[in-house]
């Protein structure tokens, strides 16, 4: 690792700890960076693994709620960005398992005010009528795998999580993360080609 990178990843623990301590103290402005910081990847997490808008936004601000109570006791053996990841994951893994399971219902329904993503205008409106459709199934396959391998491939394949943040966030082996990968993308296939 370059001295550099060092010094970096240093700095970035240092400001890190002192957003946790500045919490702590009662500066509510910490809290509304943290906010700032991470609130697209928690919705994307909840979403992903959800696979309802509304049920996204309530886990969201579950988490977050989560966040804001257990902030000050944040201790810097991993990186924030890690810390939140597990939070995330952990409260959707307890609020999705069991007989409280969710189920799937479009990501963007007609009239829903959400932040579709622009056209792709070098794509004609059959290549994006195909898209939107591929993207619906994957969405709906994905909140059809065991939670276990749809959090490991949404993490890596969706969030690019490296291995070792995926260990780090999920508290398993790298070898278990890689396990869940190829499991889950398989199942996932299965799902996409036999609708089983």
């Amino acid at each position: 690792m370059s001295v550099a990178l060092i010094s970096t990843s240093v700095a970035l623990r240092d400001s890190e700890l002192d957003l946790v301590e500045r919490h702590r103290a009662g500066d509510r402005s910490a809290f509304d960076e943290v906010y700032s910081q991470f609130a697209e990847m928690v919705w994307n997490v909840a979403l992903r693994l959800a696979g309802d808008s509304d049920r996204a936004a309530d886990l969201s601000q579950e988490v977050f709620l989560r966040i804001y109570r257990h902030l000050g006791g944040f201790r810097g053996r991993s990186a924030l960005r890690t810390w939140v990841y597990r939070i995330a994951l952990n409260h959707c893994r307890g609020r999705l398992s069991g007989g409280n399971r969710w189920s799937f219902r479009r990501l963007f329904e007609e009239g829903e005010e959400t932040a579709e993503p622009l056209p792709d205008l070098s794509r004609g409106p059959e290549d994006l009528a195909v898209a939107s459709d591929d993207g619906r199934r994957v969405s709906e396959a994905l909140t059809r795998l065991p939670i276990e391998f749809r959090e490991a491939v949404v993490l890596r394949d969706l969030e690019g999580l490296a291995y070792e943040e995926i260990s780090a966030a999920l508290g398993v082996p790298i070898g278990t993360v890689r396990s869940r990968i190829a499991r889950g993308r398989e199942r996932l296939r299965d799902l996409l080609e036999n609708g089983s």
